[in-house]
């Protein structure tokens, strides 16, 4: 469905929304009796994406392009809890994608996989961040196991996916294909392109979820750049920060991890959340392998919003704004 204007009631942000220096046409809003009329993002001429111009003048591209900023323009609870939980987890996931030599764009691509939950799991069985299926996850490096599973390891299953993407860029050659290879797999794109006589899969038919992707991944690096666009009026106080942390090395079997836990001050559900790659209440080490729990120092464990730091200015209308609306 496109629409040029869309009406919303009452929207509890209007009046601060109102006030905001929109002096782009991207988005406006006008108060009109009790709605708030509002225009929608502009597709953008082109845009550069892991170093690579894509044209999105041609008018299939447009379109292709303008529904997926429809999409996160009002798909508001899913786009807002991307950007806050991206606060905790970009820094991480940018140094390795930097220390592997792949684009930093691609932090994009795991946005739209995941919505930056690394607890997500999808009905077909992909799991973490970067939603890695078992086989693969195992393909390149990672233990997917009944009590383990390093798909929900950030760090790790950052890694792997460096590993496949590397892999696939000595392949295709280009960024682009790359990033639709990531949700269609390599085989299937290589043939589409070999059938379809293209260098570049911006411009395949194919499935509506595989032509969507890429187009998705642009549509987040457009918000992420400006949120404000989208009608996403965020404080500093409003992102997730990261949690400091200590680690503990474990080298011998865990039979009673709610014990441990308990033993460490906190609480099973807490040890958990820390530790999304642990499966069961019981952590089995097998020969030499070695595993590191991380316990949250305890001061870390209390919210406290006037101390966050937004990881990139943008996503926020002031950087010192906290709750109750004082600086």
């Amino acid at each position: 469905m496109k629409l040029s204007y869309i009406s919303v009631k009452k929207l509890v942000f209007c009046s601060l929304l109102a006030t905001l220096p929109f002096d782009t046409p991207t988005m406006q809003a006008a108060t009109v009796g009790d709605d708030v009329e509002y225009t929608c993002v502009e597709v953008p001429r082109n845009m550069v994406f892991c170093g690579e111009t894509v044209d999105l003048s041609r008018f299939d591209r447009r379109e292709r392009m303008d529904r997926e900023l429809l999409a996160f323009s009002f798909m508001h609870s899913t786009s807002i809890q991307m950007i806050k939980r991206a606060n905790r987890y970009f820094p991480i996931v940018e140094d390795i994608l930097r220390e592997n030599g792949i684009p930093d764009d691609f932090k994009y691509l795991m946005s739209i996989e995941s919505n930056n939950n690394p607890l997500a799991r999808s009905g077909a069985g992909a799991a973490g961040l970067w939603q890695l299926m078992p086989a693969t996850a195992r393909e390149f490096g990672l233990e997917v196991g009944h009590s383990v599973d390093e798909r929900y390891h950030v760090e790790k299953a950052t890694r792997a996916a460096c590993r496949y993407l590397k892999q696939a860029y000595q392949r295709f050659g280009n960024w682009v294909s790359v990033a639709a290879s990531y949700n269609a797999g390599q085989g299937r794109i290589s043939k589409s392109l070999a059938e379809q006589y293209e260098e570049n899969a911006l411009d395949l038919q194919l499935v509506e979820e595989t032509a969507r992707y890429v187009y998705r991944i642009l549509a987040a690096k457009i918000m992420f750049a400006s949120p404000q666009k989208f009608g996403f009026v965020l404080r500093a106080s409003d992102l997730y920060p990261m949690i400091p942390y200590r680690e503990i090395k474990v080298e011998e079997t865990i039979d009673d991890l709610p014990r441990f836990a308990k033993g460490r001050g906190i609480s099973y559900a807490l040890l958990r959340n820390m530790n999304p790659w642990l499966r069961t209440s019981s952590l089995p080490v097998h020969g030499k392998s070695v595993y590191y729990i991380r316990i949250p120092d305890k001061e870390g464990m209390n919210a406290n919003p006037n101390i966050i730091v937004p990881h990139d200015p943008a996503w926020v209308v002031s950087p010192t704004n906290v709750w109750g609306g004082k600086k």
